[in-house]
Formats: C-alpha cells, sequence, structure tokens
C-alpha cells in the first residue's frame, strides 16, 4: 500500500503495510530515540504503548532506565519536538509523555489500508513457514456431545482462525474417545438392547441410550463388567468380529459429528483417536522409559516418579497388562511428530486435567525428545449449570434448539423485518449459537461461568445477539442508500467532515488496532480480547449512529466518506467475528 505520508526507518518486527499504527508507533519511536540518545529506535519502539482515557499513545519514561530525571527526560522530547503528518502534539504527564495523532492521517491510512487489504486485513505473517497441530473438542463415541466439550470446540476453533490469520499452517485434529472397556460394555449391551434401525437413524444416540441402560445393569450384576472386560480384551487383541460393529459405530458416530461440527462453523482436518495409536508406538514408549531408568515398578504396575517435580506418580502400565491413558498420549505424541513435523502442537483440556498433561509434558521431556518443549497446553474452566429449561442435563443439539426457538420467537415480534430474512429457521439458529459462543469466550478462558439463559440470548448489553445486530445495521446501510454505491476509489473520498467528528476518530482509531487484537490473541490464547474488540466496536458505532449519518444527508460528499467510515467498520467486525469463528448474518 502506497502511503501518503513521510518515509520512516524500518523496525523489525514491524510492517506497516499490514499494520498500520505500525508506522504511527515508529514516528513516535523516532523522535524519543533522537531526544534521549543513546536509546535505539527499537528500545523506543518497545516503549509506545497504548494510551488510556484519550490519549493515544502514551510512552512511561522510567522504563528506558536512562540518567537524570524524568521531567528532564521529558523537556528534551517536547523542546524538539515538531507536529507533522504522524503525530499533532505531546504532552508531558508525571512519568509520561502522551502522543495525539494527526486526526487526517489516522483516519485517511486507517480506512486505505482497510479498503487494499479487504478480508486480509489484520493478517501478518510472523507464522511462515511454521507448522502448528491444535488437538480439541476431542468428544466420546457413544457419548453424545455434551457441553462439556463445547468449550475445547470453542476455544480450539479460534485458535485454529487465530494462527492462520497469522500465518501458520494449521492441522486441526479431533482425537476422540473410541476406545477403552466402555466399549466392551456397549457391545454387551448392543447385544441386549442393539438396534440397527436405530443406529443408522442417530448412531450417537442410540449407542448413549444402550451405554445408559448396560450401567445400570452392571451395578445390580457384576458379570456384566466381566464380559465387558473379555470383550474389549478381544478388541485389544485385533479380534475382526469384536471390531466389526465398533469401527461401524465409529464410523457412523464420526459423520453424525460432523453435522454438529457444520453447524458451529468448525472444521477439522483430521479424525483421529485413542484406538489409532499403534501398539508398537505405545510398548516402544515403555521401553524407552525402562531403558532410560525412569520407571518404577509397583505391585506390578510401572509408574514413572515425578515427585521431585511435584507432580506425584504417573502410571504408564497397569497391573493387568493394559495400556493407560497416559502412555496412549505419549505414543500418538511421538507418532503425530514422526507424521507432522510440527513446530509447536496445542492441546485444548479443560483445567481439571491440569495434573494429566503437565505429566504428560514431564514424561516426553525426560525422554528427551528434542520437540517436547514445543507442546503446549491450552486449558479452561467449567461450565456451570448447563442444563435445559427443564433442568435436565444437556447435550449440545438441546441447547441449541431452544436457543433457536426463543430467537425465532424474537425475530418474529417485528414482522416486517421478519418478512425480509430469507431463511429465518437458519438466522435465529444462528442468533443462537452466537448467543452461546460469545457468552463462552466473554470472560477470560481459565475461570468457570454459570450459563445464563437471559443473559445468553438478550439483544441488550454484550451479548452475541446484540454482536449480530451490530453487524446486520452496518450491512443495511448500503442497501438503504444504494445511490452512494460503488464508492469512490480512497484517494478521491474527501474526509474532512469525518476528522471533525470525535465519533468517527472513535470508530477509526479502534479499526487501527485491529490487527494488535489479533497479534495479542496469538500470544495470549484468549478470545476474550477479540469478544471485547468487537464489542468496543459496536458500541462505538452505536454512538456514532445519531451523528454521523449518511441516510438523508443532502450533501453527497459527507455521505460518502461517512459510508467508506461504515463500510470499513463492516470489514473488520464480520473479521473480528470470523475470528471467534461465528458467520456475520446480514439480515435478521
Amino acid at each position: 500500500m502506497a502511503s501518503s505520508l513521510p518515509s520512516l526507518p524500518s523496525v523489525a518486527g514491524t510492517d506497516p503495510s499490514s499494520s498500520v499504527f505500525d508506522a504511527f508507533r515508529i514516528s513516535i519511536a523516532k523522535r524519543i530515540a533522537e531526544a534521549l540518545e543513546p536509546l535505539t529506535l527499537e528500545q523506543a519502539y518497545a516503549g509506545v504503548d497504548y494510551g488510556k482515557k484519550g490519549e493515544d499513545f502514551t510512552v512511561a519514561l522510567p522504563r528506558f532506565r536512562l540518567p537524570g530525571k524524568v521531567d528532564e527526560l521529558a523537556k528534551k522530547v517536547i523542546d524538539q519536538f515538531q507536529a507533522d503528518d504522524f503525530v499533532a502534539s505531546v504532552k508531558h504527564d508525571k512519568a509520561f509523555l502522551h502522543f495525539q495523532l494527526n486526526t487526517t492521517s489516522l483516519i485517511r491510512e486507517t480506512l486505505t489500508q482497510i479498503h487494499h487489504l479487504g478480508s486480509q486485513y489484520g493478517y501478518n505473517s510472523s507464522g511462515k513457514g511454521k507448522k502448528v497441530l491444535i488437538e480439541y473438542s476431542s468428544p466420546n463415541i457413544a457419548k453424545s456431545f455434551h457441553v462439556g466439550h463445547l468449550r475445547s470446540t470453542i476455544i480450539g476453533a479460534f485458535l485454529a482462525n487465530v494462527y492462520k490469520t497469522c500465518g501458520w499452517e494449521v492441522i486441526s485434529a479431533n482425537y476422540l474417545g473410541d476406545w477403552g472397556t466402555q466399549f466392551g460394555l456397549i457391545a454387551v449391551g448392543y447385544e441386549k438392547y442393539g438396534s440397527q434401525e436405530e443406529l443408522q437413524k442417530d448412531a450417537i444416540k442410540h449407542l448413549f441410550d444402550i451405554y445408559v441402560k448396560i450401567n445400570k445393569d452392571a451395578d445390580a450384576d457384576p458379570e456384566v463388567k466381566v464380559e465387558a472386560a473379555k470383550f474389549f480384551r478381544r478388541m485389544e487383541d485385533g479380534d475382526e468380529s469384536a471390531l466389526k460393529n465398533w469401527r461401524e459405530w465409529r464410523e457412523l458416530s464420526v459423520k453424525k459429528y460432523e453435522v454438529e461440527y457444520d453447524r458451529l462453523n468448525v472444521h477439522f482436518d483430521v479424525y483421529t483417536g485413542e484406538s489409532k495409536v499403534g501398539q508398537k508406538s505405545i510398548d516402544d514408549a515403555i521401553k524407552r522409559l525402562d531403558e532410560m531408568g525412569l520407571i518404577d515398578h509397583h505391585e506390578g504396575a510401572k509408574l514413572v516418579n515425578l515427585e521431585k517435580y511435584k507432580l506425584g506418580k504417573a502410571v504408564v502400565r497397569k497391573k493387568d497388562g493394559t495400556s493407560i491413558y497416559l502412555t496412549r498420549d505419549i505414543g500418538g505424541a511421538v507418532e503425530r511428530y514422526e507424521k507432522y513435523k510440527f513446530d509447536k502442537m496445542i492441546y485444548v483440556i479443560s483445567s481439571q486435567q491440569d495434573l494429566h498433561v503437565a505429566q504428560f509434558f514431564k514424561v516426553l521431556e525426560l525422554m528427551e525428545f528434542p520437540w517436547a518443549k514445543d507442546l503446549v497446553h491450552v486449558n479452561y474452566g467449567l461450565v456451570q449449570g448447563m442444563s435445559t429449561r427443564k433442568g435436565t442435563v444437556v447435550f449440545l443439539n438441546q441447547i441449541i434448539k431452544e436457543a433457536t426457538t426463543v430467537m425465532h420467537e424474537q425475530m418474529q415480534k417485528n414482522e416486517e423485518k421478519y418478512n425480509a430474512v430469507e431463511d429465518p429457521e437458519m438466522t435465529s439458529e444462528e442468533l443462537g449459537i452466537t448467543g452461546i459462543k460469545i457468552q463462552d469466550m466473554t470472560a477470560k478462558r481459565i475461570n468457570n461461568y454459570t450459563f445464563n439463559w437471559d443473559r445468553m440470548l438478550s439483544f441488550e448489553g454484550d451479548t452475541g445477539p446484540y454482536l449480530q445486530y451490530a453487524h446486520v445495521r452496518l450491512a443495511s446501510i448500503g442497501r438503504k442508500n444504494p445511490h452512494l454505491l460503488p464508492l469512490p476509489p480512497p484517494s478521491e473520498i474527501n474526509i474532512d467532515a469525518l476528522a471533525t467528528s470525535a465519533h468517527a476518530r472513535e470508530i477509526a482509531f479502534l479499526l487501527g488496532t485491529y490487527s494488535d487484537v489479533v497479534k495479542t490473541a496469538l500470544k495470549t490464547h484468549e478470545p476474550s480480547g477479540v469478544v471485547t474488540f468487537a464489542f468496543r466496536l459496536s458500541h462505538a458505532i452505536s454512538s456514532a449512529w445519531e451523528t454521523v449519518i449518511v441516510k438523508g444527508e443532502e450533501d453527497i460528499e459527507k455521505a460518502k466518506a461517512r459510508m467508506w467510515l461504515y463500510e470499513s467498520a463492516r470489514d473488520v467486525l464480520a473479521a473480528s467475528m470470523k475470528l471467534l469463528s461465528i458467520r456475520p448474518l446480514e439480515r435478521m
């Protein structure tokens, strides 16, 4: 993008062509470095932060640890300061210097960059040439998609989007709970309660129902568990007659899950699972642990003592000789590295499993795999009180159905708008899903939160439906003002009217911060920062609505400039929603 601004020196790790604020920050850093020798441009740049309370950017002088009093340092910068197209003013406030950007440049440069980059606005190439594997969702086959898996699914999909936006090659993996003694139970139950017809209709639900029934039987009759263990042993030994049904259950369950994921706008590159981890990898892992002298024997079981790392003792093989989660995870990780040669592997797993994951990572490190340092655990707290309004524990599709119904009723209240919506069923489902997702991602992921129906589905306050409403409102401006479209090229739009509006300036400034919002999300793995950005932008637009008007503005030049601002805001709001795996609506 050719900028109309004066040229600047380059700073490592910045890219003004994809992040317009990098240029403004370099301009501020240049002034600081020139006034405060021997400070380098890079050091000064690292000290330029976003300001608070109406200041654009702030520099805290003590962080540079320069000789002399803060007031003297501040005076040096201010004495040399000259306003230009980048920076309009500087003021000294205790230990800080506050810089205000040139409003015309801020608005023009930001909107022009959004125009030129289009859907790539906010992208960066920091991960170019790198590969990340993200394991998330990972439900159990034969247990319906429980709301407990929802958080992992939403957070994982968000991370996949963020890494892609930062130039990484992303492999989304779903590690299914598709192995273990519960399949012995289901097999015994299937002989008693199974129906091929029900299985074809809804495999997950049918297998779950069988699982519930057979568990009741097992409580009454210990022989059931013995039968189940025998059956699973046959599966582990590769007995084809025992594996045939299991294979069909797995395949039908995956098909059903794919439909659920599609509704949630989540897509996996690979469905793997506990069953896919080769016995050889598991045996090799135990052998390597043995050879390295890491195994303690206890009553026939094999353990790795991690007490000196405050991680207790990790069992790697049970006394009956069967493998255990941990060994399977180790074997699986080794297989994955061999297959994908990733630069990073992220596990999105609940904080209840913190100890297990810490043991798993530590054992791989002790096994001296050099890539063990590239494993990351992204954890999250629990959803409390998530049930249907009738109070039963919930499967996700029940929650989505209920949310959809409520939204549909809301939409029908405005007949005229309702009739303009092409697909009210799809729209109300999308609103419901947005409500669920936003409620989940609003707070820091480590926090537990209580599921609240009224809060989730409200159009008031910071909720999913409010966010969709903000986007729909922006999308309607073009429909209501067709005489202004298509807009002329950026250089031909007169933005004088925008430059005098505090509301327009606030919107443009927020739009300029978006690429930093993306970079921060990559660093913290927190969706909440993106949610906060989307709401701040929606509120700023909502505040501008009364004064920065398009429809009814007689001065066509003013109307075009405002239209440009709103169209840009719509593009960036949509981008932030897509990052959160939300599909932005055009009408509702």
